[in-house]
C-alpha cells in the first residue's frame, strides 16, 4: 500500500505561494508534447514527502488499478447530454489531456471554448504538488444506448461482459447514488489533490455531460501494510497480487475477444456499502471475528497466526463444527468456494457525518447515526466470472448483511491506457 498516515512537512507560505505562481506560469507554457513526455515517465515513489510522488499517465493501462492505493479517493460519474457524438470524443480528448497534466502536479488546462477570461484552474491545489494523483476513466452502459437508442453509434461495440448488473438480496439502491454514463476515479495522497482532479474535469464537461454522483473516501494505514476499514478489519488480504503478471492477466485485465478496444483494459464495479457501525460496535469481538472469518488485530484466520496464512477451510474444532464459520464472509468470498474467481479490490471508507436512518435488521431502530461505510471497487476481467457470482452468494449467507446495507452500484468498462497523442478511449470510436 502506498499509504501515509503522517502529513509531510508542509512549505511556508512565502514559499507556498511562489510554487503556486511557478506552477501556473509553468503550466501555461509547457506544450502538449512536454506533458506528454513528462507523463510517461517512471513514478516518482518519494518515500519522504507523498506530495512529490508522481505517477505516470500513459501506458499499456490506465493507472489508479494496479497502482498501489493511495490515501484518498474521490469517484464520480457523469450523465451525458449532448447527442453529439463528436462532443463526446471531444470531451475525451480535452480529458486526457488535463488527466495528464495533473497528474503531473499541473494546471488542468483551459477551458473548451472560453474566450480566454476564464482561470485555467480552480487553483485550489497550487504548492501540493502531484501528490500521487492517478485519474481513471470508465464508460457505463449509458455511453451505448439509452431508452433502446444508439447514442453515438458504438451502440454494436458495448462489451458483452459490460452488463447490467442484476439486483442483488438486500440492495436498497439510491438512484442518486446508482449508475452513470461516465466514471472518474482520482486517487491521491492528499484528500484536495484527488477532489480538485474530478472538479476540474466535471468543469470542463459543462455542457455535454452533468454530475450524476461524487464520493470521497479514505484508507488509514502505515504504507505497506494492509489498511483496516471502519469495522477494524484488515480489507484486501486476499487479493491477487498485483506483482504477477499472469495473475492480473487472468483476473483483471480484459481479454473479451468481441471487445477488442477493451484489450488491456478493465471492467470496475462500484457499490457503497453503508454500513451500521452502531450496531456493529455494540457486538462482542469473537463474534466480529466469525462474522470476518479472521482475527481482528492480526488479521489472520481463525485458527491461525499471521495475515496471509492460507485458509484452512476443512479445520473443524473440538465438536465437530467448521473453525471459520460456513457464512463468514472470508469463506464466502474466497476462491475455493467460488470456482476459483478472484477480483481486485480497491476499496476505500467513506465518512459522511450523520443522518436519519432505520436499520432493516432487529433491533430495527429508527434514529439519527453515522452515514459511513465503504466504497466497494473491485477490478475484473470480467464481471459474470468475478463479482456477480461472487456478490450473489454474499448477498444471501453473508453474516456481514446485518451490519451493511448496498445503497450505491454502478458497473463501468475502464478501457486500456492512452498513448501520448491519442485519448483515452480512442479504440472504441476510431475502429
Amino acid at each position: 500500500m502506498a499509504n501515509d498516515t503522517h502529513p509531510p512537512k508542509r512549505p511556508a507560505r512565502r514559499g507556498f505561494l511562489k510554487a503556486g505562481g511557478a506552477a501556473v506560469a509553468a503550466g501555461a507554457s509547457l506544450s502538449a508534447t512536454s506533458v506528454a513526455h513528462a507523463a510517461l515517465g517512471k513514478p516518482q515513489a518519494h518515500t519522504d514527502d507523498p506530495y512529490l510522488a508522481v505517477e505516470p499517465f500513459f501506458g499499456e493501462h490506465q493507472g489508479g488499478i494496479v497502482t498501489p492505493q493511495q490515501a484518498h479517493i474521490y469517484v464520480a460519474a457523469l450523465d451525458l447530454t449532448t447527442t453529439k457524438r463528436d462532443d463526446v470524443i471531444a470531451l475525451l480528448r480535452t480529458w486526457t489531456d488535463a488527466a495528464a497534466r495533473m497528474t503531473q502536479g499541473l494546471p488542468a488546462g483551459a477551458l473548451p471554448g472560453a474566450d480566454g477570461k476564464a482561470a485555467p484552474d480552480s487553483g485550489d491545489v497550487l504548492g501540493l504538488g502531484a501528490a500521487g494523483l492517478t485519474v481513471t476513466f470508465g464508460f457505463g452502459p449509458g455511453l451505448f444506448t439509452s431508452d433502446g437508442k444508439d447514442r453515438y453509434g458504438i451502440a454494436s461495440k458495448r462489451p458483452a461482459a459490460l452488463v447490467d448488473l442484476p439486483r442483488f438480496n438486500g440492495d436498497q439502491l439510491l438512484p442518486e447514488k446508482t449508475g452513470g454514463d461516465l466514471f472518474i476515479q482520482a486517487c491521491a495522497n492528499d484528500a484536495q489533490v484527488a477532489f480538485h482532479a474530478v472538479r476540474q474535469l466535471a468543469r470542463q464537461s459543462y455542457g455535454i455531460a452533468t454530475m450524476r454522483w461524487g464520493q470521497a473516501g479514505f484508507v488509514s494505514g502505515p504504507r505497506g501494510q494492509t489498511p483496516r476499514n471502519l469495522m477494524g478489519f484488515k480489507d484486501g488480504t486476499n487479493n491477487p497480487s498485483t506483482k504477477k503478471p499472469e495473475l492480473m492477466n487472468q483476473f483483471v485485465w480484459a481479454n473479451g475477444a468481441d471487445a477488442p478496444w477493451m484489450q488491456g483494459g478493465s471492467y470496475g464495479v462500484v457499490r457503497r456499502i453503508r454500513i451500521t457501525l452502531e450496531h456493529w460496535d455494540m457486538t462482542e469481538e469473537d463474534f466480529q471475528e466469525q462474522v470476518f472469518g479472521r482475527h481482528k488485530y492480526s488479521g489472520a484466520p481463525i485458527g491461525k497466526k499471521n495475515e496471509f496464512d492460507p485458509l484452512d477451510l476443512d479445520a473443524q474444532d473440538k465438536d465437530g463444527n467448521p473453525v471459520i464459520p460456513e457464512n463468514s464472509h472470508v469463506r464466502l468470498s474466497n476462491q475455493a468456494t467460488n470456482n476459483g474467481a478472484q477480483i481486485l479490490r480497491r476499496s476505500y471508507s467513506y465518512n459522511d457525518s450523520s443522518n436519519f436512518y432505520i436499520e432493516r435488521w432487529p433491533p430495527w431502530r429508527q434514529e439519527t447515526e453515522y452515514d459511513t461505510g465503504l466504497i466497494f471497487i473491485a477490478y475484473q476481467g470480467d464481471p459474470r466470472t468475478g463479482f456477480i457470482p461472487i456478490n450473489e452468494k454474499l448477498s444471501k449467507f453473508d453474516m456481514m448483511n446485518q451490519f451493511t446495507t448496498h445503497v450505491g452500484s454502478a458497473v463501468f468498462a475502464c478501457p486500456p491506457g492512452a498513448k501520448p497523442g491519442s485519448y483515452i478511449g480512442a479504440g472504441l470510436f476510431e475502429t
